[in-house]
């Protein structure tokens, strides 16, 4: 055990931010589906995303709990196999999840967001650099 986490510590802990994140946020999407559509109609207003937030609402959310699974599955790998692959596979899903919400923020204009969202972005690069193999 001592090994592993030596060897694989520092993907385990860029896996468990990813989870952490990503599962809230595809949770929150579903669990909260109303408000977060209401929200985003706002945020929105006036661009060409406005007519379709629901759909993409929906997406996401699809998305971002299929990363959660692959992570899961990436740290049971790791555990298991001492391999990355799935574990790489869902930090380059993540990004192009996160580079999507990037470009929404943009569109919005909200910088401030887009910012956020490029924290996320350098560990999400993060990640998929240890992780590769």
């Amino acid at each position: 055990m001592q090994e592993l986490i030596y060897n694989y510590g520092i993907q385990l802990v860029l896996l468990i931010f990813l989870l952490i994140t990503f599962l809230q946020s595809g949770l929150d999407k579903i669990l909260d589906f109303k408000g977060n559509v209401s929200f985003l109609q706002g945020h929105f207003k006036g661009t060409f995303l406005a007519k379709n937030i629901s759909f993409f609402v929906g997406l996401l959310a699809v998305l971002e709990l299929i990363i959660a699974v692959l992570i899961i599955i990436g740290i049971g790998e790791i555990y298991t196999q001492q391999t990355t692959f799935y574990g790489f596979l869902a930090a380059f899903l993540s990004a192009g999840v996160l580079l999507i919400l990037l470009f929404g923020q943009r569109i919005a204009k909200d910088y401030e967001g887009a910012r956020t969202i490029t924290v996320y972005l350098i560990a999400t690069v993060m990640a998929m650099y240890f992780l590769k193999a």
